[in-house]
């Protein structure tokens, strides 16, 4: 069993890494494959992505793309509603987790889509306009 896990922790690891989301695939990775409750699941998600932040923001410090003075205008309300939220999914049962948590993958895909379908109709328009031009 500790070999699943081990797996599982790679997979997302690189996920992550590369900025697709790790935990999107852990949490249902982990309930899935090994059992896991919806709620142990996510606190793994949470744990694991600490040190993974921590590298993320020394690497964007260094290369200059954080705004501090800027930054506070989304840590603050990210913290408080953070904070808010964990209270809250602390007094759910783990099915109505696991419905919360499909339904915000369920959006997030259908958003992806949108934006996708958007970017591909501009780069279209945008084509048509520039062989009108030259023509």
């Amino acid at each position: 069993m500790v070999f699943i896990y081990i797996i599982i922790g790679l997979f997302a690891g690189i996920l992550g890494g590369m900025g697709m989301g790790g935990g999107t695939a852990l949490i249902p990775m982990l309930t899935l494959l090994t059992g896991m409750e919806q709620k142990v699941a996510q606190g793994i998600n949470l744990i694991s992505f600490i040190p993974l932040a921590a590298v993320s923001l020394i690497i964007h410090f260094k290369n200059k793309l954080v705004e501090a003075k800027k930054s506070w205008l989304v840590v603050i309300p990210a913290a408080i509603s953070s904070f808010a939220l964990s209270l809250l999914c602390a007094k759910l049962d783990s099915n109505t987790l696991k419905i919360c948590f499909g339904i915000f993958l369920a959006g997030l895909g259908v958003f992806l889509l949108i934006n996708e379908i958007i970017k591909h109709l501009n780069e279209k328009e945008k084509k048509e306009a520039d062989e009108s031009a030259s023509d």
